[in-house]
């Protein structure tokens, strides 16, 4: 990724000097042409601005190669990540579902209603208030009102307590 931005970076500066060469050339020839210069002089700058404009298109050219690049590499690594979650999904679909069960029961009694038990999974997924809101339909404010129910009802101070309430005992101790 530094390769990437490196060379992403010295293609927008290339760009820029060149397109600041066609532009300056461009007055110039204008210039020149209103004064009567010989037609060598503008021949030479005629060159010059076909180079610079030469300059704008290869490195371009160049920029677009990099984004397509960097854009592989990141859907590449996005195909990985989700053949490995899917992965990991079905070789634990056992002790998914063993813990879904779980977690219901613990809300259940901690006596949430339905809508709030699935705020609070939806919590515990990670999504935020206003992602929940959209998912169900909601309101934001009916979401955080939410919430604070689950968090009241199961004696909690927030997100972060109630996922360590159910994650807690699933990871193994630290070795001393």
């Amino acid at each position: 990724m530094v390769l990437f931005n490196d060379n992403k970076q010295f293609s927008q500066w290339a760009i820029a000097l060149s397109l600041f060469v066609f532009v300056l050339i461009t007055i110039d020839i204008t210039g020149d042409y209103r004064d009567g210069v010989p037609w060598t002089h503008l021949l030479t700058e005629v060159l010059i601005l076909i180079l610079s404009l030469s300059g704008v298109v290869y490195f371009g050219w160049l920029y677009y190669q990099f984004a397509q690049a960097k854009i592989s590499f990141l859907t590449q690594n996005l195909a990985l990540a989700n053949q490995q979650a899917q992965q990991w999904r079905e070789a634990n679909r056992e002790l998914i579902a063993g813990l879904a069960v779980q977690i219901q029961k613990q809300f259940d009694a901690w006596q949430l209603t339905p809508a709030e038990a699935q705020v609070g999974l939806l919590m515990l997924k990670g999504l935020s208030h206003g992602e929940i809101a959209h998912v169900r339909n909601a309101s934001e404010r009916t979401i955080r009102r939410q919430a604070r129910a689950v968090y009241r009802k199961s004696r909690v101070t927030g997100r972060t307590e109630l996922s360590a309430f159910f994650l807690e005992d699933l990871l193994l101790p630290r070795q001393q």
